[in-house]
């Protein structure tokens, strides 16, 4: 009878420092998707800032082309029934439609931010009464808000992007209290404070670097549905009243009859709209996960 062998035992890479598993950190790629998605979001922003040194024609100027001529080498995404050139309004309405995303999610995530980490600190009566405040602010009706503010103050670019960035603050704070409240009590938090650190500096050099990775990613999420809901609001005729967006091209060319004889006027605005905020929310899913530690079993550790 042959001798029983004994079995072969395959060992996995070690960190040579503190003996981590490293056969995960070898996996983890963002994936071709993900830069197809960045590059596409770079492609469109470039296009939206370069847009008045672009070899385009004026997006405003009426008879530029047959009027509902369809997509050809001369307009390649066809004129709407003014005859103006839909390629060209594409670009151009990215302008504001990205210019209300970006400002509105920004805005947001600084306050929003700020209010999270400063209750999910402190907790007690500062994190009482903050969590009173995003309350009532996720209780109020959005939209009846937002008609309240723009019939008062006007349909101005910062007047929009400011009404969106206050609906943004409170799911953005009640994020951020969540994730501050989870490093609050970690190891390296309370070895800071042993050694005198103040308040401040902690929030600082040991929280807020930590809250900074998963916001960051939602950050990108959040910033394709400001782009969705300024394009809901143009549909409604709340949105940006000087110039035009996407929301407004969707909505002018989202009349029963356009739709038959030229849907191009609607679907090109809503295929470029559809790609922006797909990629921003592929980009930013993929990023969560990326930088998500406990998909590298430190967490346990």
């Amino acid at each position: 009878m042959p001798e029983p062998t004994e079995p072969t035992v395959v060992e996995r890479p070690t960190d040579a420092v503190d003996g981590l598993d490293t056969g995960d950190f070898v996996q983890r790629r963002l994936g071709v998707g993900f830069w197809l998605a960045v590059g596409w979001v770079f492609l469109i922003v470039g296009a939206a800032l370069l847009a008045p040194l672009l070899p385009i024609g004026d997006p405003e100027e009426i008879g530029a082309g047959p009027r509902q001529d369809g997509p050809s080498w001369a307009h390649w995404f066809g004129t709407d029934s003014n005859g103006r050139d839909i390629f060209s309004r594409t670009i151009w309405g990215a302008r504001v439609s990205l210019m209300v995303g970006f400002v509105s999610i920004v805005l947001g995530f600084l306050v929003g931010g700020l209010v999270g980490v400063v209750s999910g600190y402190f907790r007690g009566a500062t994190d009482r009464v903050l969590s009173f405040v995003v309350f009532v602010m996720l209780s109020f009706p959005s939209l009846v808000l937002f008609l309240l503010i723009i019939s008062i103050v006007g349909q101005g670019l910062w007047v929009v992007s400011l009404t969106l960035s206050v609906l943004v603050v409170p799911s953005v704070a009640r994020l951020g209290r969540a994730i501050t409240i989870a490093f609050a009590e970690r190891e390296f938090v309370a070895a800071a404070r042993l050694l005198g650190a103040t308040n401040r500096r902690v929030m600082v050099r040991e929280i807020l670097p930590n809250v900074l990775i998963p916001m960051a990613a939602l950050l990108l999420l959040g910033l394709g549905l400001t782009i969705v809901a300024e394009g809901g609001l143009a549909y409604l005729n709340l949105s940006v009243a000087e110039g035009f967006s996407w929301g407004k091209m969707i909505n002018l060319g989202a009349s029963p009859r356009t739709l038959r004889s030229a849907p191009w006027v609607a679907f090109f605005p809503i295929g470029a709209m559809f790609l922006t905020v797909l990629s921003l929310n592929w980009a930013g899913d993929r990023l969560r996960q990326y930088f998500d530690v406990r998909e590298l079993g430190i967490g346990s550790r």
